[in-house]
């Protein structure tokens, strides 16, 4: 029988939003330290590929801990091997990484990133996510923006299995209308129509030659492999 003279008695226990975070980034460090456990024991001719994963994985864990700068140099280090191994959703992986490192090369990065998921068939998810960036770091007014969504809502379209597809291009919809808002105020499925005739959004001939011209803005010369040489890799049609 329960004791209703408890001064606790009736009380619920209510989740604890901080004592979440805790346990989040503890399970994080308790990662984190077998990562780089296991990274001081490899030996020094151990397989490059591998061990570039395994440095992916603590720059992962240091940027769960906001550890950013951690994060960034890990991140920074494995690129280069992903790219001469042909490993394009690890390379993509990297540069969202360093992105959100929020260092000076982060929009270096996110540039860098992008036109590699746009190239190659990685994730739609991650292609999504990046281009989802551009949304984010561009003005209200830029027609960068409606680029990058209505790319992304392609790569969705195009690229997303059968699982992922009523998702993805659900959430690539949803970016597109607030886009749309913030860019010509426009609310009703009707005028959005309208607009992205307007600025030939739908057309992927005329959109992907666009968004190698904010790429080109974004990244300078600062691109961290030769896209040439990279192109003459790609399977022929």
């Amino acid at each position: 029988m329960a004791n209703t003279d408890s001064p606790f008695h009736g009380l619920e226990v209510e989740d604890n939003p901080v004592l979440e975070v805790t346990a989040q980034e503890h399970t994080l460090q308790q990662d984190l330290d077998q990562y780089m456990s296991h990274f001081n024991a490899l030996a020094e001719n151990s397989d490059e590929l591998e061990k570039a994963k395994l440095m992916l994985d603590i720059a992962e864990c240091h940027l769960g801990l906001d550890q950013q700068q951690q994060a960034h140099d890990w991140a920074e280090k494995t690129f280069q091997i992903f790219v001469d191994n042909d490993d394009w959703q690890l390379a993509v992986d990297c540069c969202d990484i360093i992105y959100n490192s929020n260092q000076n090369d982060s929009l270096i990065a996110l540039g860098n990133g992008i036109w590699l998921a746009v190239t190659f068939p990685v994730d739609p998810n991650v292609s999504v996510q990046m281009l989802h960036h551009i949304v984010d770091e561009t003005p209200d007014d830029s027609d960068g923006a409606a680029v990058a969504a209505m790319l992304a809502h392609y790569l969705a379209e195009t690229r997303a299995n059968d699982k992922d597809h009523k998702n993805l291009t659900f959430l690539t919809n949803q970016i597109t209308a607030q886009v749309a808002k913030r860019h010509r105020n426009i609310s009703d499925e009707a005028t959005m129509q309208t607009w992205i005739k307007m600025y030939e959004l739908d057309d992927v001939s005329k959109l992907l030659p666009k968004m190698a011209l904010i790429l080109d803005t974004i990244v300078g010369e600062n691109w961290w492999y030769d896209r040439d040489e990279i192109r003459s890799r790609l399977p022929i049609n």
